[in-house]
C-alpha cells in the first residue's frame, strides 16, 4: 500500500509505540489521526509531529469515541490504515499471597481494554476501509498489537496473557473474515520495549533485561516497532501474520 497521501488512524498516539510509529508514517509521507484518551498530551504529540498530524481524544473502549476519532481521521482523506497500539496491563495472581481468590475486576479490566478494546479498534476500522475504493486491489491494512505473553506469560500476568493471546488468535480469523472487503490484518507481538512504561525502572534491573535479550542485547526501541508497522501496511502480502520483534527472547517464568 502506497503511504503518501492517505489517511492512517493511530491509537496509543500520543506516546511511546504509537507516537513512533506515527512519526514513521509522517516520513512517508502519510496523513495521521493521533487517537489517545482526552487526558493524555495528544495535543502536544501531534504538534511536535508536524502539519500531518492531527489528535482525536477518545477512549478506545468507548464505541462512539472511538467512532467518532475515526470520522475526524476521514476528513483528512480516505481512512486505509489503522495501527491500534492502546492497551495496558495490571498485575494479579489467580490466588494472592494469603491463597485468596484473585481479583475478578483486575482480570475484567485487561481484557475489556486490551481484547475488546482491539475488537472495538478492528471492527470500526474495518468498516470505514471498507468504504473506500481498490487501489492495486486492496483497500487498506489494519495492526493490532498483541505481546510475547501471548506466547510466553510470566507469573503474575494471568490477565494480560489473556487479553494479548486473544489478538493473536483473532489475527487469523480477520484476516479471512475480511479477506473479500480486500482489507489486510496482521499483529506485531513485542518483547520488552523501552518505552515511558520502563522509565522509572532502576539501572539494576534494566540490565537484567538487556541480557535476557540474545541478540542485540537490549531493549526493544520504539521506533523499530514503527518501522515494522509501516512495513506492514506497505508490504500487500503479509495478511494473517503475528509478528514478533523480540530480540530472539523467550519469557522465563518471572
Amino acid at each position: 500500500m502506497e503511504l503518501k497521501g492517505i489517511s492512517v488512524a493511530v491509537t496509543g498516539g500520543a506516546s511511546g509505540l504509537g507516537n513512533a510509529t506515527a512519526r514513521r508514517l509522517i516520513d512517508a509521507g502519510a496523513i495521521v489521526t493521533l487517537v489517545d484518551l482526552p487526558t493524555s498530551d495528544g495535543d502536544a504529540a501531534a504538534r511536535d509531529l508536524g502539519p500531518n498530524a492531527r489528535f482525536a481524544p477518545a477512549d478506545i473502549t468507548d464505541a462512539e469515541q472511538f467512532a467518532a476519532a475515526l470520522d475526524a481521521a476521514t476528513e483528512d482523506g480516505e481512512l486505509r490504515g489503522l495501527v491500534h497500539c492502546a492497551g495496558s496491563g495490571r498485575g494479579m495472581r489467580i490466588l494472592d499471597k494469603h491463597g485468596n481468590a484473585g481479583s475478578l475486576e483486575d482480570f475484567e479490566h485487561v481484557i475489556k481494554l486490551n481484547l475488546v478494546g482491539s475488537f472495538n479498534a478492528l471492527r470500526l476500522g474495518a468498516e470505514r476501509i471498507a468504504k473506500t475504493d481498490e487501489v492495486d486491489g486492496e483497500r487498506g491494512a489494519i495492526v493490532m498489537t498483541a505481546s510475547v505473553a501471548a506466547f510466553e506469560g510470566q507469573i503474575g500476568q494471568i490477565n494480560y496473557t489473556a487479553s494479548k493471546a486473544g489478538i493473536v488468535g483473532m489475527t487469523l480469523t480477520a484476516a479471512r473474515d475480511l479477506a473479500t472487503r480486500r482489507i489486510r490484518v496482521c499483529t506485531i507481538a513485542p518483547g520488552i520495549m523501552d518505552t515511558p512504561l520502563l522509565s522509572g525502572m532502576p539501572d539494576a534491573m534494566r540490565a537484567g533485561l538487556e541480557a535476557s535479550v540474545p541478540n542485540p542485547s537490549r531493549l526493544g526501541r520504539a521506533d523499530e516497532f514503527g518501522q515494522l508497522a509501516v512495513s506492514i501496511l506497505e508490504n500487500r502480502y503479509l495478511n494473517g501474520e503475528t509478528i514478533r520483534l523480540d530480540g530472539g527472547i523467550r519469557m522465563a517464568p518471572r
